[in-house]
């Protein structure tokens, strides 16, 4: 997978993994990451499933219908690489935070539904609920933080308040941020999630 590393000068601070959204690369996010935790060190990665030569991180069949095979497919292909790049570039595994952006939060809430333990945290700017019908493994304490807009045509607010209820019965320690926006991300929602990171990991 294409990926940028950056060591950060906190080794304490939380190792930021971020994953754009749908045509993005992974360059996209870097000034999020500086804007949430600058000290940390930063693992980007770019999707490697192509939408009409737009990076992605799994296929879909439609706008907001997902290929759940592949999506589970390229769930594990993350987490393994997520694996393998804690031991090429020296960081924590155990304390990585996922930040992800529409399709990038997409697979980072699917990290979340599959796996025990994969992360340390996760921020989710404007997810949808990446699969259902599924068990999920015990979440608990583990903090999450969603962005949403109220008038997200992509993501509807019954589509954000459905993954907070399937998070928080996991026991996951849910926090939402509501903008009366669209699927852009705003300024404000990025302070938030600055200020939620900086109560949750500092």
């Amino acid at each position: 997978m294409i990926d940028y590393f950056a060591k950060g000068k906190d080794e304490k601070a939380p190792t930021l993994f971020m994953l754009h959204g749908t045509g993005g690369t992974e360059r996209d996010l870097l000034p999020i990451a500086e804007h949430l935790s600058p000290a940390s060190s930063v693992l980007s990665v770019r999707g490697n499933v192509l939408e009409h030569g737009m990076p992605r991180f799994f296929r879909r069949l439609a706008e907001g219908v997902f290929d759940e095979e592949d999506l589970k497919y390229r769930t594990k292909e993350l987490r393994d690489y997520l694996d393998e790049a804690a031991v090429r570039y020296g960081f924590d595994r155990h304390n990585v935070v996922a930040i992800g952006y529409s399709n990038g939060a997409n697979i980072a809430a699917s990290l979340l539904f599959h796996y025990e333990n994969v992360l340390a945290g996760a921020i989710l700017f404007h997810p949808m609920v990446p699969i259902r019908g599924i068990e999920l493994p015990d979440l608990t304490g583990l903090p999450v933080f969603i962005g949403a807009g109220k008038n997200d045509p992509i993501c509807p607010p019954e589509e954000t308040s459905e993954l907070e209820r399937i998070l928080s019965a996991q026991q996951a320690d849910v926090t939402v941020h509501w903008e009366n926006s669209g699927h852009q991300l705003t300024y404000a929602e990025l302070t938030a999630a600055a200020n939620w990171f900086g109560k949750r990991f500092s």
